[in-house]
């Protein structure tokens, strides 16, 4: 099959989807809301076929949560193993942020900045469409890979060169929400994670004599830094007294995590410290996932342990809140599980259900069940485009010249006048 047969099969089985979404009885209601929430029913509004095809790409449905190509291949009978081919490859296609490193009569040559690989890609539509588009410009675009060679599927966002700190930013943001980008199609790096993930684990089993540690959030950038001082330069620096207990072992709404995009990556790279309430914070070392930061763990934990667990302020919200939260991984949850017998049988009472602890995780970590997602944290240290975005935070902030004579603990307030600790100031960059 030559390229122009290949991409005429590839846009057959996109056409055969978007048909399948808009006449299959369980999905088109679906699909129609999904129009009318996203404004594609109005005249100014999203082009019926971008919103079809970011529905196609985006969506699952049901209770175990299927994708809209997986559903495609369960309800359509007779399909050949080509076609089957393309839509699997298609529910695996890359959604990331690109920078365009050169024009071709065919596609682009593209380099993805959250996973640092290069692609040669073939357009599906004519150049013609991306006038204007030059080398050092930005996309965030989706490609699919068929037997080894790359396809574009849809452009979604352009940045000009101008922007690149907008597109370093956005990369990192889908980083924070999607640690495994870093890795996904890029089996050097994640080798390279994976060694970084052991060697910390052990460091962290030095340090602390254990996995985990409990304390609040006033003191948990700093235990952190601390750690992160011994991983970094073998400094073990004493730290029992940031071990702290809040006064009342409780969960809550807490209002800076409630981030909008504009200040996502400050509020993120803030640490806890700055927030205004006290609560638990607990600092977990997955030997196969790595590092986690998690608010309300040993309230968490707390609700398997006392008598009357009802006592325990908001102790429902929590339970759904560890179970719902994209970011806690199946064996977080695992591993509470295993340490209270009485686990399951307390969240299905909140949750009035008769769970096992595998059809829970498969009810609300089947992402973490069906794939290897290393800690944000973890990523993070290996991320270039994490590395440029703090330079360029850093830049943003104009500071003044800091006379480096003099001697600065990392716990004393920034000389630059921010009001930050060195550390998580200027220090920073040290």
């Amino acid at each position: 099959m030559n390229i122009q047969e290949r991409m005429d099969s590839i846009n057959d089985v996109i056409k055969n989807i978007a048909e399948f979404i808009q006449n299959n009885d369980d999905i088109k209601q679906d699909f129609n809301e999904y129009l009318q929430t996203i404004g594609a029913t109005t005249p100014n509004g999203v082009p019926l076929q971008t919103a079809c095809f970011s529905y196609i790409l985006e969506r699952n449905l049901g209770e175990d949560l299927k994708s809209i190509p997986q559903l495609y291949l369960e309800n359509t009978k007779g399909l050949d193993k080509d076609t089957k081919n393309i839509v699997e490859a298609i529910d695996e296609s890359i959604s990331s942020v690109f920078e365009i490193k050169k024009v071709t009569k065919t596609g682009f040559e593209l380099l993805n900045i959250v996973n640092e690989r290069k692609y040669m890609i073939t357009s599906l539509m004519k150049m013609t469409a991306f006038r204007g588009l030059g080398s050092g410009d930005y996309i965030i675009a989706r490609i699919v890979d068929i037997n080894g060679d790359y396809y574009l599927l849809e452009i979604s966002g352009v940045l000009p060169a101008t922007r690149k700190d907008d597109a370093y930013r956005f990369a990192v943001a889908k980083i924070i929400q999607n640690p495994e980008l870093v890795y996904l199609d890029n089996p050097e790096k994640q080798k390279e994670i994976e060694e970084d993930v052991a060697e910390i684990n052990k460091k962290f089993l030095e340090f602390f004599g254990t996995n985990e540690i409990i304390t609040t959030n006033k003191f948990a950038d700093d235990l952190i830094g601390i750690f992160n001082d011994y991983a970094e330069e073998g400094t073990k620096a004493e730290y029992k007294e940031l071990i702290a207990e809040p006064e009342e072992y409780q969960f809550f709404n807490v209002s800076e995590f409630n981030n909008s995009y504009d200040n996502f990556l400050e509020n993120s790279l803030g640490g806890f410290s700055s927030h205004k309430e006290t609560y638990d914070v607990g600092i977990i070392y997955d030997e196969e996932l790595g590092l986690y930061a998690i608010p309300f763990y040993g309230t968490f934990n707390k609700i398997f342990e006392v008598k009357d667990y009802t006592k325990v302020t908001n102790y429902d919200a929590c339970i759904k809140y560890f179970l719902q939260n994209d970011k806690y991984s199946a064996n977080l949850i695992r591993m509470v599980a295993n340490k209270h017998k009485n686990f399951m049988e307390i969240v299905n009472a909140v949750l009035a259900k008769n769970y096992t602890l595998e059809e829970l995780l498969k009810k609300y970590k089947r992402r973490y069940v069906n794939n290897k997602i290393i800690s944000s944290t973890t990523v993070l240290y290996r991320s270039n485009a994490f590395s440029r975005t703090l330079g360029i935070i850093e830049d943003n902030e104009n500071k003044p010249e800091i006379d480096t004579t003099q001697k600065i603990g990392r716990n004393d307030p920034c000389p630059c006048g921010s009001g930050k600790k060195y550390k998580k100031c200027c220090g920073t960059a040290v």
